[in-house]
């Protein structure tokens, strides 16, 4: 089977064709680097690093950018609420993105464009727009996009020029010749940072960075671009306007891939409604590996929940992988294939799982591949723990968790391999209750607690969480 990927431009799966046989060029949107970055940013992240090993497992040499916006209004007024400057402030969030994304075993881009440091390719593309008339500067104003001129305006986003008109919160600038056109330069306010460029001192608009990066690093077409769904429009929808309006009508990416949001009990995350979960506060709670064991567990495309109940449903899962491992010393792997039902179980967890990352990187159903052979065995580790054969199959869930980003390790008894004892405690605690057996279901309970269990009862039955 070939691998095939779901592509927003067209609405269907379609075989993985890069531009260049064996290589690929992918350009994800990266964060504006105004404020602390939440689990939103980490799960897109996520996605493009698990895409990106896959396509380097397959054996694809993967040029892999992802950009910094560390010029914008956002980033601006939140300086001048800290009394710092926007470039200060931009480092430093730049700096705190790079080590808790290492935190999160995210590989490192290829490159991390900056929109500072693309001012001149900008103006260069800027002015090309407004010699051929698909921009328009007004004078001691902006520059902006006629979108009129792009025949094609919305194909990404599946809408039609009037219907954003009347669906959509459009800004309201008399300048503008049409309520849909777009700024690619903004003129200069007093005390802003600023660039000189033909249109008068200013900077650049949010949109033309991504265009002008791509044009410079990745040659003006790439075979991935990606970003969470809500940069389809307008932001996607703008860099394709610019960038095939400058290149002759060329695609700007061959595939178009946009990865689901992330639902913080129930709700959509948003800064605005203040429902937020940082990345040091997931990174806090020793969460880097299970959240991104959530991420696997919904499909790249669909939303994850995230909840105390989500949570913890992960970390059991992931701690079953990790018990699975229980005593593996690489040093005491077979160099050859044995023959064993236990190699079997790897050829066939191998095979399910490249069928199901071949299948637009369906990582539930390798996941779940992945879920058998860890089953399998656990078996074997209870009758013959050092057996060859084991340490073998070990190696072989160890390496294909790795190509998801996992680091499957053998953990302490205290943190790892005591979850499937916890929930027996658990289990055995509430048939004493309902046995009535009360003094000794509270022992059970003190006798965790004093280990850092902490069990919560309700309607439902009970459950366990660490405790801080």
């Amino acid at each position: 089977m070939s691998l095939t990927i779901s592509n927003t431009m067209t609405g269907t799966k379609e075989p993985f064709e890069p531009l260049e046989p064996g290589k690929v060029k992918m350009y994800v949107c990266g964060p504006t680097v105004y404020a602390e970055s939440h689990i939103g940013h980490a799960m897109s992240a996520m996605v493009f690093d698990i895409i990106r090993r896959y396509l380097e497992y397959r054996g694809y040499q993967v040029m892999h950018a992802q950009n910094f916006t560390d010029v914008d209004d956002k980033i601006i007024n939140r300086a001048n609420e800290l009394g710092i400057s926007p470039d200060q402030l931009a480092e430093d969030m730049i700096h705190e993105w790079m080590v808790q994304t290492a935190q999160l075993n995210i590989k490192p881009a290829t490159i991390y464009p900056r929109a500072t440091q693309e001012i001149d390719t900008i103006i260069e593309l800027i002015s090309k727009l407004i010699e051929s008339g698909h921009a328009y500067h007004v004078p001691g104003s902006d520059v902006f996009y006629r979108v009129s001129r792009f025949e094609n305006y919305g194909k990404l986003s599946h809408r039609k020029l009037d219907e954003m008109i009347a669906g959509s919160r459009v800004d309201v600038d008399e300048n503008k010749e049409h309520p849909m056109d777009f700024v690619l330069w903004k003129a200069a306010k007093e005390d802003e940072p600023s660039w000189e460029s033909p249109w008068g001192p200013g900077r650049p608009g949010w949109h033309i960075e991504c265009s002008a990066m791509i044009q410079r690093h990745l040659g003006g077409q790439i075979d991935i671009h990606g970003g969470g769904s809500d940069l389809i429009f307008p932001h996607h929808e703008n860099e394709i306007t610019q960038s095939e309006t400058v290149n002759c009508g060329c695609s700007l990416a061959r595939y178009w891939v946009h990865n689901g949001m992330v639902e913080l009990r129930g709700a959509k995350m948003s800064k605005s409604e203040g429902n937020l979960v940082t990345i040091r506060e997931l990174l806090e709670m020793g969460g880097a590996e299970i959240f991104r064991f959530m991420v696997l567990g919904s499909h790249y495309r669909s939303p994850v929940a995230f909840g105390e109940d989500t949570y913890d449903a992960a970390r059991r899962g992931f701690e079953r992988w990790t018990g699975a491992v229980r005593g593996l010393d690489r040093r005491e792997v077979p160099a050859s294939r044995p023959d064993h039902p236990l190699a079997d179980a790897v050829d066939q967890a191998r095979e399910q799982f490249e069928q199901a990352m071949d299948d637009d990187f369906n990582t539930p159903v390798a996941l779940a591949a992945l879920f058998d052979l860890a089953r399998a065995i656990n078996r074997e580790l209870a009758e013959n723990p050092e057996a060859p054969e084991v340490r073998f199959a070990q190696a072989g869930l160890q390496d294909l968790a790795a190509v998801l980003g996992l680091k499957l390790e053998e953990r302490d008894a205290s943190t790892g391999d005591s979850a499937p004892f916890i929930d027996l405690l658990v289990e055995v605690r509430e048939k004493l209750r309902q046995s009535r057996q009360f003094d000794l279901a509270d022992e059970v309970r003190d006798r965790l607690s004093a280990l850092g269990i902490v069990i919560e009862d309700s309607a439902d039955g009970s459950r366990w969480r660490r405790g801080s």
